[in-house]
């Protein structure tokens, strides 16, 4: 018989005490899996080196893993948000498309985005003057800042204001308005806190008043695969659409994510630019070399398989704050 090994389920950890729990900075190894609920009837486990952190905030159910196939992965309210070996793949589509759309991007604003990989893309655009980041959990944004070192120097560029509010008071208050606005967002889960911000009235109240002219919206979307496209992101596709003239969906495949993964990028005025320009784009405007994203391979991730497609074109729900949808997993709410 093989070893017995420890299971954490479901989306979280067995035999909790409930409380915030750092581990020691040996990161004792030991042989346990952690499993996330994909669907009511599908599961993905994996196994762990250590757990670098686990707890709750005031907002969230946190976990920072060291995992054996993915590296460093960040989990909220049992969620995978970002893992260490695959993470550009997401934070590539999240930011370059939008800034690369634009004509001269000199500022943006970030919902969300606590690990600092947004901002770290962000900023290696030579035209960016200012990013904000604004989070509404200080406990994420301080372990990320400690255990993610690869954003540390995000974290320490001037360019950067990092902001610990919520996103649509903070956005509320500012008298500004900025070229891109991205939703880096935790994917709306009940009792989570970030599900109003995906609604229509948030876009269209709050948001787009927010944008320069020419502006540029863009946010993840959650999962677009071919059984998991109609939990969110067809609804966020379709909510977004009542807003803004021109809507664009695209995907890429997000191995840690086991699925495929949707964004959905937005303006008044249209995306226009070819994939040579894109290109172009990136040899002159990027720091160093992007590792999955190039013109081509974005005008293809924009271009849905048949049943995708025909989802988003028949949607009809539209986000609100008395009717959302939400993917499997929990929020911190639904323990109060």
């Amino acid at each position: 018989m093989g070893e017995a090994v420890e299971i954490f389920y479901p989306n979280g950890f067995c035999n909790g005490t409930g409380k915030n729990q750092p581990v020691d900075e040996t990161h004792h190894q030991f042989d346990s899996w952690y499993e996330e609920t994909i669907d009511e009837d599908l599961k993905w486990s994996f196994a762990l080196k250590s757990v670098l952190y686990k707890g709750a905030s005031e907002y969230q159910d946190i976990a920072l893993l060291d995992t054996k196939r993915f590296g460093k992965v960040l989990v909220i309210d049992g969620k995978m948000q970002s893992a260490e070996v695959d993470e550009f793949i997401y934070h590539e589509c999240l930011i370059h498309p939008a800034l690369l759309f634009h004509s001269n991007p000199k500022t943006m604003f970030i919902m969300g985005g606590g690990e600092g990989s947004a901002a770290r893309e962000a900023l290696r655009h030579r035209s960016i003057d200012e990013v904000v980041m604004c989070d509404i959990d200080e406990e994420v944004v301080n372990f990320c800042r400690r255990y993610l070192t690869v954003n540390r120097d995000a974290f320490c560029n001037k360019k950067l204001n990092l902001v610990i509010n919520d996103a649509k008071a903070e956005m509320e208050k500012r008298d500004e308005k900025f070229d891109i606005i991205v939703g880096d967002l935790a994917d709306p889960v009940e009792g989570g806190p970030c599900y109003q911000l995906y609604t229509k009235s948030f876009y269209e109240k709050i948001l787009k008043p927010k944008l320069n002219e020419n502006g540029i919206f863009v946010t993840q979307a959650g999962p677009a695969g071919i059984f998991t496209h109609k939990e969110v992101f067809s609804s966020i596709y379709n909510t977004i659409r009542q807003v803004f003239k021109y809507v664009l969906a695209y995907t890429a495949h997000v191995p840690s994510f086991a699925d495929t993964w949707g964004w959905v990028i937005a303006s008044d005025q249209p995306f226009s630019i070819g994939a040579e320009e894109i290109d172009k784009r990136i040899a002159e405007r990027v720091d160093g070399e992007l590792l999955y994203l190039n013109g081509s391979s974005f005008l293809s991730s924009a271009t849905m398989n048949k049943t995708v497609y025909l989802s988003l074109l028949n949607e009809t729900h539209v986000y609100t704050e008395e009717n959302a949808r939400f993917i499997p997993g929990h929020g911190l709410g639904n323990h109060l």
